[in-house]
């Protein structure tokens, strides 16, 4: 283990069972209260109760009491609320949408039972164990519960594919299908390597390895890591990341709570991206295990933080199961940067949810000057003794405003009803073998592919049939981010995530200004001085 004191603690670890908690802070007087309501109820209360869901609301109903972020997981719940951190689930291995009234197999996953067998994407699915999900009657999650199953066990499923005649059965043994913490990585500059993490979970480091290692292959020496929309996850996984920026023995980030002594977290010596140039994404929704990250990289002058304020979680959670299989996610700790700052957000007296909408409506998106901090927020960054500030998210050190450019109402519709998604699968239904042809490999479709007038009328004929007035002038705003759209997604359907980000990044404020930071002669070494 890379840390001294790392052990098992992480943002969503599990802990104890709940029913050998001590009440520390419920007097015996309070918990026979709660038994004695609960009582009455089952024998007194004049009709019939569902005595799980009453329980249900009571729990929440606590939580709520505490703060934003302690939460009652019901058991039927609890292992898709884990998936993404858990790094994997039982399946077949498809990413699938409901288009037309049928299952489209979107994509197999590399390596997978569904690839193995011979699935294609543009397949549709029909039957799931002689069980008919086509015609629309069938939810997502529905039709996830009949494809899921435990490692080893079978599903039968009948496709239909274009150009064939009968309906394609396949028996799929099911097995362990991977989540992904990194969506992207790919040369962002001739020696700019760029990586983008969604989430921090089991798997986050050996994947963040592997994205170095093929970039360090292509001639990175510059990295800039991508943690836009990251709500966090393991706090250890934060920390493993962190230690690979930061030379031995500094202090990563610190927990503390009424219940739980301080403890501190420190960096390694084996780190393998510790004194090149580092630029960190953030935005608005960058939280938790994110702010980590970027909190430890600003306090020592590590690394250039770019972007906008973060979300402001800095509330540790444990995850305490139930004897029914349900869980509590309860805090128990504040972590803090190296330098003490307490990065949560204000709860207590505001409106806690509505937090992001009154930055937006108080212009702080859009207007650096439109935030403002006390200088009782105010600290010293460790190394170079810069002034950085607490009270609620990781400010950065450069500003990048939000993007609204192309932004109308009328391609808010298209995207809400679906247009733009149903638009780009028709159209690769139609057209996946040509495109596969006259694209052969991901750079010459980046460099040369332009949408053609038959898709752009398509999506006009989807519009229509959504009801959505056609509106010239907000579509003259619009049109260039409909067409990156359109294109991202085909690129995304026809090789991966990856690709879909080379495309979609075009219009990246933030990635194109941390390019320029590392570009620029001196600006990097401007921005990191006292």
């Amino acid at each position: 283990m890379k840390n001294k004191h790392l052990g098992i603690l992480f943002l969503n670890c599990c802990w104890l069972m709940a029913s050998t908690l001590p009440a520390q802070g419920f007097s015996s007087l309070q918990q026979r209260k709660i038994l004695n309501v609960m009582s009455a109820i089952s024998n007194v209360y004049v009709d019939t109760i569902n005595e799980k869901s009453l329980t249900d609301v009571a729990i929440t109903a606590m939580l709520k009491e505490l703060d934003p972020h302690s939460s009652y997981i019901p058991q039927k719940e609890v292992e898709r609320v884990n998936e993404p951190l858990e790094g994997s689930f039982e399946g077949i291995g498809i990413q699938f949408q409901m288009f037309e009234d049928t299952l489209l197999v979107v994509q197999t996953i590399a390596g997978c039972p569904a690839e193995k067998v011979g699935i294609l994407p543009g397949d549709r699915i029909i039957y799931v164990d002689d069980e008919l999900i086509a015609g629309g009657k069938k939810q997502n999650s529905d039709i996830l519960k009949l494809l899921r199953g435990p490692k080893g066990s079978e599903v039968t499923v009948k496709i239909n594919r274009g150009g064939e005649k009968d309906l394609l059965l396949f028996k799929i043994i099911r097995d362990k299908i991977p989540v992904y913490s990194v969506d992207a990585h790919y040369m962002a500059g001739k020696d700019i390597g760029y990586i983008k993490i969604n989430n921090f979970g089991s798997n986050t480091l050996s994947e963040y390895k592997k994205a170095m290692a093929d970039l360090q292959k292509k001639g990175m020496k510059q990295l800039v890591l991508g943690l836009q929309g990251n709500g966090g996850g393991y706090l250890n996984a934060a920390v493993e990341l962190a230690d690979e920026f930061l030379s031995h023995d500094k202090t990563i980030v610190y927990t503390q709570g009424r219940n739980d002594p301080k403890k501190a977290f420190y960096s390694s010596s084996i780190g393998n991206f510790e004194k090149n140039k580092l630029v960190i994404l953030v935005d608005e929704y960058s939280a938790s295990a994110s702010e980590i990250v970027s909190g430890a990289v600003q306090d020592w002058d590590r690394g250039v933080i770019v972007g906008r304020r973060t979300f402001g979680k800095g509330l540790v959670q444990r995850q305490l199961p139930l004897i029914d299989g349900s869980m509590l996610r309860l805090t128990s700790a504040r972590y803090y940067t190296p330098t003490g700052r307490s990065i949560q957000k204000p709860y207590k007296g505001v409106d806690y949810e509505k937090d992001l909408l009154e930055r937006y409506n108080h212009g702080e998106m859009q207007h650096i000057d439109s935030i403002r901090f006390p200088d009782s927020l105010k600290y010293k960054t460790v190394t170079l003794q810069r002034t950085v500030y607490g009270g609620g998210g990781i400010m950065p050190d450069i500003f990048v405003p939000i993007d609204t450019a192309g932004f109308t109402r009328y391609h808010r519709s298209l995207v809400s009803r679906g247009v733009i998604n149903k638009t780009y699968l028709q159209y690769l239904d139609k057209n996946r073998n040509a495109l596969k042809s006259a694209y052969p490999t991901f750079e010459k479709f980046r460099d040369t592919y332009e949408l053609s007038d038959e898709l752009m009328q398509l999506l006009r004929s989807k519009a229509d049939a959504e009801n959505i007035t056609f509106d010239e002038a907000q579509y003259a705003v619009s049109e260039a981010l409909i067409k990156l759209q359109l294109t991202a997604l085909i690129a995304g359907d026809l090789w991966t995530t990856s690709e879909y980000y080379q495309i979609i990044d075009r219009q990246n404020d933030l990635l194109q200004r941390a390019v320029e930071i590392l570009q620029t002669p001196g600006e990097y070494e401007r921005i990191l001085s006292p």
